[in-house]
């Protein structure tokens, strides 16, 4: 178990501190503004700049889970093959790889630029894609909060919550 706790390359961040956590902010969030902004280019009188931004940020959250996945990807290596965690890893990445890639084919659908709101294929695309990147969220924080994947050991945890006599003065 405390192999998977730490890095097999300061590539993946040092001990206590992954990067894959920090990196996939920002395929969430470009992800999540998309959609609002697919909604929301029902709603407006002019929906093409609503539906360009869409566009550029799926664009953005396919370049940024790229680059979450290949630090995923090194955290996969410190996890013990054969164990819960290990499977509950390779769920994570398979799903987050399905999505990555329905937005990849979103973000091509949606190149011919249709002058208006965004269609109806792509806005359900999106929110199917939505659902399945909430699956994978879970399963992440299964990984993080539950087996402890690339968290630091409870000693080094435990230091934090230890007393000092300048904290009690």
């Amino acid at each position: 178990m405390d192999r998977a706790k730490h890095p097999v390359t300061s590539l993946a961040g040092r001990y206590g501190h992954p990067l894959h956590p920090a990196l996939v902010a920002v395929p969430i969030g470009a992800w999540l503004a998309s959609f609002a902004f697919d909604v929301a280019s029902r709603f407006v009188a002019g929906p093409q700049s609503l539906a360009d931004g869409a566009r550029w940020l799926i664009g953005l959250g396919v370049v940024g889970a790229l680059a979450a996945a290949l630090v995923g990807f090194l955290d996969l290596f410190a996890i013990p093959t054969g164990t819960r965690a290990f499977r509950t890893a390779l769920a994570h990445m398979a799903i987050n790889l399905a999505v990555t890639g329905a937005y990849a084919v979103n973000f091509v659908i949606r190149g011919a630029g249709t002058p208006g709101p965004v269609a109806a294929g792509p806005l359900v695309l999106s929110a199917i894609s939505l659902a399945g990147l909430t699956v994978a969220g879970y399963l992440g924080g299964e990984l993080a909060y539950r087996y402890g994947v690339r968290v630091a050991d409870e000693t080094t945890q435990a230091q934090g919550y230890h007393h000092t006599d300048k904290e009690n003065a």
